[in-house]
C-alpha cells in the first residue's frame, strides 16, 4: 500500500511538470534567434586645447574708467559733436522716462501736426521740435499712430551717440477715471 502511494505521488508530480507553455516558449526562441544585444562604442574625447587671451589692449570692463560711466561720474563731463546742449531749459515731458509716457492722439491745425501725449493724469500737445523722455528725445516726426524720436544717449566710452526710437498710439483706457 505505501509503495502505491508512492508510485501514484510521483505520477502526479509527473503530470504538473508537462509542457504547458512549450509552445510559448517556443515562439519567443524563434523571435528572438536574430538579436544580438549591441551596445555604440564611447565617443572619442578630443584632447583640451588652450585659447591664447589676446585681448590685453582692450580696455578693463571692471576698470575705473568704466566704473564713472555708469555711474555717472567723470564721463558725464565729457561732450561730443552730438552732446546735447545743457543749458537748454527742460520741457515738462522730459520730467518723464519714455517707457512711462503714451501716445493717445494725433491733431493737425493750421497745417501743423500735433500729438497727444499722456503722462500720469496729464495730457500734454507735442509737436515736431519737443523734447520727450529722459534720453534728450527730440521729436522729429509725427504721424497718425506714432511718434518719431532721435535720443542722445552715451556710449561704453563716453560718446554720445543717435538713436531712432518710435512712440506707438495706444488704445485710451476706457473708463477710467470715469
Amino acid at each position: 500500500m505505501r509503495n502505491l502511494a508512492i508510485v501514484s505521488m510521483v505520477l502526479l508530480l509527473a503530470a504538473c511538470g508537462g509542457d504547458e507553455h512549450q509552445d510559448l516558449k517556443l515562439e519567443l526562441k524563434n523571435l528572438t534567434k536574430d538579436l544580438r544585444g549591441h551596445v555604440p562604442p564611447l565617443p572619442v574625447v578630443k584632447p583640451y586645447e588652450p585659447v591664447p587671451y589676446k585681448a590685453f589692449d582692450l580696455p578693463d570692463p571692471f576698470g575705473p574708467a568704466k566704473i564713472e560711466l555708469a555711474t555717472g561720474g567723470a564721463a558725464k563731463q565729457k561732450s561730443g559733436a552730438n552732446a546735447p546742449d545743457a543749458n537748454r531749459p527742460k520741457e515738462p515731458l522730459e520730467a518723464y522716462p519714455l517707457e512711462s509716457l503714451k501716445m493717445v492722439g494725433a491733431l493737425s491745425q493750421k497745417g501743423v501736426n500735433y500729438a497727444l501725449v499722456r503722462a500720469d493724469s496729464s495730457v500734454y500737445r507735442v509737436k515736431v521740435g519737443n523734447y520727450l523722455g529722459q534720453n534728450f528725445g527730440i521729436i522729429t516726426e509725427i504721424t497718425d499712430n506714432q511718434i518719431n524720436l532721435k535720443e542722445l544717449v552715451q556710449d561704453a566710452s563716453g560718446d554720445w551717440t543717435e538713436r531712432k526710437v518710435a512712440l506707438q498710439l495706444t488704445e485710451a483706457d476706457s473708463g477710467k477715471g470715469r
